[in-house]
């Protein structure tokens, strides 16, 4: 059994949605300068690095992020890759995609994992999303999770429809996924957003086992 972290590293070069907050994290208390301990302090967005977007981010319905079930946040997950010259995952790419018949957890690796392979700091405003009928296509065949690797499921400037299908549908999103290390198959997910009351959306450490 190998762990692979599929977690985006916080820090204030981590790309962030464009008028989302940067990440600030500084040291308030150091003992290279005579303090007795160090104390670090951390702000930014929920909705940064590899977290989760709960109901209430695109409905306004009040379902925050810590009434998400872990049920869905835990168990088997099935790693599709996309191919590199897909642009949108629409409802023809997912027809074709290898999706294991009964997946309930799926984690969508596109070529937005080379970003994070290689490092690079910049927004990428072409990153691969979901169509709007793409999320229809994942309601209609029963997912309980969707997760991608890039900070949005939905693509630049089209974020409303495939969000709200997906969370009326009751649809967990996991987005900032890095999948880079990962091949394609069935691994056990563990995905633990901060239990950040009355948020609509929480950082998540996410693991695969396998």
């Amino acid at each position: 059994m190998k762990i692979y972290d599929i977690s985006l590293p916080i820090s204030p070069e981590l790309p962030v949605w464009p008028g989302d907050p940067q990440v600030v994290l500084e040291k308030v208390s150091s003992m290279d300068a005579g303090a007795h301990d160090n104390v670090s302090r951390l702000a930014c967005g929920v909705h940064v690095g590899t977290h989760v977007d709960a109901p209430h981010h695109f409905l306004n319905d009040h379902r925050t992020v810590e009434s998400l079930s872990l049920d869905i946040l835990v168990g088997p997950a099935c790693v599709v890759q996309i191919p590199e010259d897909v642009a949108v995952i629409d409802a023809q790419v997912l027809d074709h995609a290898a999706i294991l018949p009964g997946t309930e957890r799926l984690l969508l690796k596109t070529r937005n994992s080379n970003h994070w392979k290689r490092g690079e700091n910049g927004f990428d405003t072409g990153f691969v999303g979901v169509s709007a009928d793409g999320a229809e296509w994942l309601v209609q065949h029963d997912l309980k999770l969707v997760g991608i690797d890039y900070l949005s499921v939905a693509p630049y400037h089209q974020s409303i429809p495939t969000h709200r299908a997906l969370l009326t549908a009751g649809i967990v999103i996991i987005e900032g996924l890095d999948l880079s290390a990962v091949a394609p198959g069935t691994y056990s997910l563990y995905c633990l957003p901060l239990k950040l009351v009355g948020s609509d959306g929480a950082p998540a450490r996410t693991i695969l086992v396998g």
